[in-house]
């Protein structure tokens, strides 16, 4: 093996690799219906998650601006709630503090 047919290998490996790139920096850019899909086209989103002991978790999802509660747990999924209008402006919370329940 000579030098020229190890220095051909490479140049075919870096080409492929840069044909790849490009290949996917079009997948990212146009995107390939099916493949990859475009992140203003979600529907569906989860708010909020709160986990209510070791085994359920209650999820707020929003689809199409309207707000659904959801218990998760081993036995399944269960709505709870359903139709609830979603705020313009996301509430902000604050977290209690030990002097604030004393």
């Amino acid at each position: 093996m000579d030098l020229i047919d190890v220095a051909r290998y490479f140049g075919a490996l870096i080409l492929v690799m840069g044909l790849l790139g490009v290949a996917w920096l079009a997948t990212k850019r146009y995107g390939v219906p099916g493949v990859i899909q475009r992140q203003n086209l979600r529907r569906l989103s989860i708010v909020e998650s709160l986990m209510i002991g070791s085994r359920y978790k209650l999820l707020l999802l929003k689809r199409d601006g309207t707000e659904h509660l959801v218990l998760m747990g081993p036995q399944g999924a269960s709505v709870i709630e359903t139709g609830i209008a979603a705020p313009a402006v996301p509430v902000a919370v604050e977290p209690k503090t030990l002097a604030a329940v004393s």
